[in-house]
C-alpha cells in the first residue's frame, strides 16, 4: 500500500510531528511504502507563540520526509496538490488541528480527490478549536467537503465534526501511546538530573502552556492549605504559549513564590524521561479538551493522573483505576490530589495503567486506519 501523511514532521517540532513520524515508522515496519510531506512554512512567525518552531533532536530513523508545502502560497497549495493527485497513493492523511491549516490542507485534498483512486482521509485532532477565532467555522467546513473520511482521536471530536457533515464515514481511534521517550529512571536519578530533592513527593504539569490547559487552576489547587502538611512540590515542565507575567502575579497572589519549580523552554525528547520519571502524580487541569498527548505519555511511563471532565480525557482515563477524573474545579482537583497522597501509591494504579494502555497501540491505530482505503 502507498500511504502519504500530510503534516507537521521533523525539522518541527512537538506533538503532531512525534506522531506523524510514529505512524509512518508503524507503517514502514508493516511493510507499507510511506512518506511524511511537511511544511516549507509551516505558521508565518507572528502567528506562532512559541520561541520556534524547529526541533534540536535529530530526525527520526528511516522515514522519508520531505519539505515541500508553504501553508499561506495558494500557487503552492495547487502545485502539490496535481503532483500527488498524479501519484495515485492509496491512502492520503491529512491532518488538521487548527482553522489556520483548512484553506492548505482542504484544496489539497479536493485536487487529489479527483483522480478517483487515492482515498483522502482527515486525520483530526481538533475541528472546533480550543482558543477560538471569528470564521473558524466557515474554514472548518471548507477543510471538511474536502476530505472523503475522517479519523478522529476521541468521541468528543466525532460529535463536533458532525456539526460539518453527518454522513461521511468516521472512525474513532484513540491517541496510541507514546513509547519512543526511553526506559523510566529511578527517582534519585531523575531528581538529581533536575536538580531537586528526592525525598519529596511531586506533582507534575507538563507541555505547552496555554489557557485552555488550566495551569491557574492547578496553582489555586496547590495553594489549598492541605498541601503545606505535606511535602508535596509542583513541576511546571513547559514553553509558555501565553504570557508567563500572569501566571507569576498568581503564584505571588497565592503565597507560592520559591514553591513552584519552574521549567520554563521546551522539553527535548531526551529530558521528557526526567520529569514524568521524577512524578509520582500528572496533572491535566484542563478548561476545554478533546484529548491530550500528555496522558499517552503518562500511560507509557505508568504514572497516575489527574484530569478534568472536558472532551474526550475522561474516556482515557478511567476514573479510580488510572486516576482521577474530577470537576474544573480547584478544589476538585486538590481532593484528588489529597486522596491520593492519603489514601493510596502509585502500585495501587499501576496495574489498571498496564492494563488500559494495551488499548492505546500504534499496530492497532494504524491497522484500522488502512481499513479506511475500502470504505
Amino acid at each position: 500500500m502507498k500511504i502519504i501523511i500530510i503534516g507537521p514532521a521533523h525539522p518541527y517540532r512537538g506533538g503532531l510531528a512525534t506522531f506523524n513520524e510514529c505512524i509512518a515508522q508503524q507503517y514502514q515496519k508493516e511493510g507499507e511504502e510511506v512518506r511524511i510531506e511537511t511544511f516549507t512554512l509551516q505558521y508565518p512567525s507572528f502567528l506562532f507563540p512559541g520561541k520556534t518552531q524547529y526541533t534540536t533532536d535529530p530526525a527520526p530513523q528511516g522515514v522519508e520526509i520531505v519539505r515541500t508545502i508553504n501553508t499561506v502560497n495558494p500557487f503552492n497549495w495547487i502545485k502539490v496538490g496535481k503532483r500527488l493527485r498524479k501519484e495515485n497513493a492509496d491512502l492520503v492523511l491529512l491532518r488538521y488541528w487548527m482553522p489556520f491549516m483548512a484553506p492548505c490542507m482542504g484544496t489539497i485534498g479536493r485536487i487529489i480527490r479527483k483522480n478517483k483512486k487515492t482515498k483522502v482521509v482527515g486525520l483530526v485532532d481538533n475541528i472546533i478549536p480550543h482558543e477560538k477565532r471569528i470564521g473558524d467555522s466557515i474554514l472548518s467546513n471548507y477543510y471538511v467537503k474536502g476530505m472523503d473520511a475522517f479519523v478522529v482521536l476521541s468521541d468528543a471530536v466525532k460529535e463536533e465534526l458532525r456539526q460539518f457533515d453527518k454522513e461521511k464515514p468516521c472512525l474513532v481511534l484513540p491517541h496510541p501511546t507514546y513509547d519512543h521517550y526511553g526506559k523510566l529512571l529511578s527517582k534519585q536519578e531523575a531528581a538529581q538530573l533536575l536538580g531537586l530533592d528526592a525525598s519529596a513527593q511531586y506533582i507534575l504539569f507538563f507541555g505547552f502552556i496555554r489557557d485552555y490547559k488550566g495551569l491557574d487552576i492547578l496553582m489555586r489547587a496547590y495553594a489549598d492549605e492541605r498541601m503545606a502538611d505535606r511535602n508535596i512540590q509542583l513541576v511546571v515542565a513547559g514553553e509558555f504559549y501565553n504570557n508567563a507575567d500572569k501566571y507569576h502575579a498568581l503564584e505571588k497572589e497565592l503565597g507560592l513564590t520559591g514553591k513552584i519549580h519552574w521549567f520554563s523552554d521546551y522539553i527535548p525528547n531526551e529530558e521528557v524521561t526526567r520529569f514524568f520519571s521524577l512524578a509520582d502524580l500528572v496533572v491535566q487541569p484542563y478548561k476545554t479538551a478533546t484529548q491530550s498527548g500528555i496522558s499517552q505519555m503518562a500511560y507509557h511511563f505508568e504514572k497516575p493522573m489527574v484530569v478534568t471532565e472536558v472532551g474526550g480525557l475522561p474516556e482515557i482515563v478511567p476514573h479510580g483505576k488510572v486516576g482521577y477524573v474530577v470537576p474544573i474545579d480547584p478544589q476538585a482537583v486538590a481532593d484528588a490530589i489529597v486522596d491520593f497522597y492519603d489514601h493510596h501509591t502509585a502500585a495501587d494504579f499501576i496495574p489498571y495503567i498496564k492494563e488500559e494502555k494495551k488499548k492505546y497501540t500504534w499496530e492497532k491505530f494504524c491497522e484500522r486506519t488502512k481499513e479506511m482505503v475500502n470504505i
